[in-house]
């Protein structure tokens, strides 16, 4: 009889949404109550885990100006058309 030993570790629901962006996308992106469109030109990883992204260097859409963002406060990737 098999046991499963991982039954008291929760899996998350979901991942959460800037594992998956990545350079070419666009992004919607929240700072304090206003939000944005990006297009993402840059994706770094961080320094525990280059893998992970954890900076984003985007072009807002509506200005053009490239800046870089946290992961935290990137909300949704738009799909493609």
């Amino acid at each position: 009889m098999s046991v499963d030993h991982a039954s008291g570790v929760s899996a998350p629901g979901s991942d959460p949404v800037f594992l998956h962006v990545r350079p070419g996308m666009t992004v919607i992106v929240e700072d304090d109550k206003d939000w944005r469109m990006a297009d993402v030109i840059w994706v770094d990883g961080g320094a525990r885990n280059p893998k992970v992204p954890t900076l984003f260097q985007v072009a807002d859409v509506d200005t053009g100006v490239i800046n870089w963002i946290n992961a935290d406060v990137l909300t949704h990737i738009v799909p493609r058309v």
